[in-house]
C-alpha cells in the first residue's frame, strides 16, 4: 500500500513502528568501509595537532569545504538527482565532479540511492531509515549491505548513459590522489608550518570527515529535530543549524514536499546558501528552466 492510500493515523503507525531487526546477512560490517571512514577519523584528528596548524592548512580546509559542499548540493542534490534546474554540461559535469571530491560513492551511486531515499523515506526499506534511531540515520547504514544498493541502475537510467559519470562512479577516490600530490609538493615548496603533510591532513581526511558529517545530519538531525512547514507522509524537518551547514540542505521538510524544487528556503528566515548560488548562475545565464516551489504564507 503506497503512503497516499493511508491514513494519517496509520500513516503515523508506519513511521514510528518498531523496526524489524536487519536480516542476517544485512547485520556483518563492511570491513572495508569500516577501515576508510576509521582513517579518515584518525587523519582528522591527527590534522588538529599542533604541529600541523598553518593559516595554508584552514584555507585549504575551507575552499575545498566550499568546493565540496555546493558540488554536493548544488550539483549531485539539486542539478542532478532532482532536475531542479539545467546548466550547460561542461557546468554540470564540473559541478558533479566537484562534489564527487567528498568520496561519497561515485555520482551514479549517490543519485541512486537519494532517489532510492525519497521513494521510500522513513519506510523499512529507505536504507537511512530515521525509525532505526538516529545513529543509523545518520552513518551506520552505510556500513552494512543495504538491500538500496541493487537499485541503484533502476534509478539513474539517465545517468548510466553517460560514460563521465560511469567512469566517475568506478574511479572516484582516485580523485584524492592528484589532489593530495598537489598540496603536498605545494607545502613543501614553500615551507608551510606543517609541510606537506599538514596541508593534505586539513584538506582531505579534515575537510571528508567534516563534509561527512554535514551530509549525514541531513539524513539524521533533520528528520528528527526541527519544526514542519509541510505534513509530508515521513519525519523530515527544517533545522536551521543543519541548514547553515550544509549550504540550505537543512530545510529538508520544505525538500520532501517539494522535491523539484531549486529553492529549499522557503519562508523569509530560511536562509539558503545553495539557493544563492544558483541565483547567481542564473543571472550569469548558466542557469535556466528553474523549478521553485513557494511558501503559501
Amino acid at each position: 500500500m503506497s503512503t497516499a492510500a493511508l491514513s494519517e493515523q496509520e500513516l503515523q503507525e508506519r513511521l514510528y513502528a518498531k523496526r524489524n531487526p536487519l536480516p542476517p546477512k544485512q547485520r556483518k560490517l563492511k570491513k572495508g568501509t569500516f577501515l576508510f571512514m576509521l582513517a579518515n577519523h584518525v587523519g582528522a584528528v591527527a590534522a588538529l595537532l599542533p604541529m600541523f596548524w598553518s593559516w595554508w592548512g584552514l584555507l585549504a580546509f575551507a575552499s575545498l569545504y566550499w568546493v565540496t559542499v555546493l558540488g554536493v548540493t548544488l550539483g549531485l542534490h539539486r542539478l542532478v538527482a532532482h532536475r531542479s534546474f539545467e546548466t550547460p554540461q561542461w557546468l554540470e559535469r564540473l559541478l558533479v565532479l566537484m562534489g564527487t571530491l567528498g568520496a561519497q560513492g561515485g555520482p551514479v551511486e549517490w543519485v541512486g540511492l537519494h532517489r532510492h531515499h525519497h521513494k521510500f523515506s522513513d519506510q523499512e526499506n529507505d536504507h537511512h531509515d530515521a525509525g532505526r534511531g538516529l545513529w543509523w540515520a545518520h552513518s551506520e547504514w552505510m556500513l552494512h549491505n543495504i538491500p538500496a544498493l541493487e537499485h541503484v541502475d533502476k534509478f539513474t537510467g539517465d545517468l548510466r548513459r553517460d560514460p563521465f559519470y560511469n567512469w566517475l562512479d568506478r574511479w572516484f577516490l582516485l580523485l584524492q590522489l592528484p589532489l593530495g600530490g598537489l598540496l603536498y609538493w605545494f607545502g613543501e615548496a614553500n615551507q608551510i608550518h606543517g609541510g606537506g603533510l599538514g596541508l593534505v591532513l586539513w584538506a582531505i581526511p579534515l575537510r571528508l570527515t567534516v563534509v561527512y558529517h554535514v551530509t549525514w545530519l541531513v539524513n539524521s538531525a533533520t528528520h528528527v529535530f526541527g519544526y514542519r512547514n509541510f505534513a509530508c507522509p515521513d519525519r523530515s524537518t527544517n533545522c536551521w543549524w543543519v541548514a547553515l551547514l550544509s549550504f540550505g540542505e537543512g530545510w529538508h521538510n520544505n525538500h520532501h514536499a517539494f522535491p523539484h524544487s531549486a529553492r529549499h528556503g522557503l519562508r523569509w528566515f530560511e536562509f539558503d546558501i545553495t539557493w544563492q548560488h544558483i541565483k547567481v548562475l542564473r543571472r550569469l545565464g548558466l542557469a535556466r528552466k528553474l523549478r521553485l516551489a513557494r511558501y503559501p504564507g
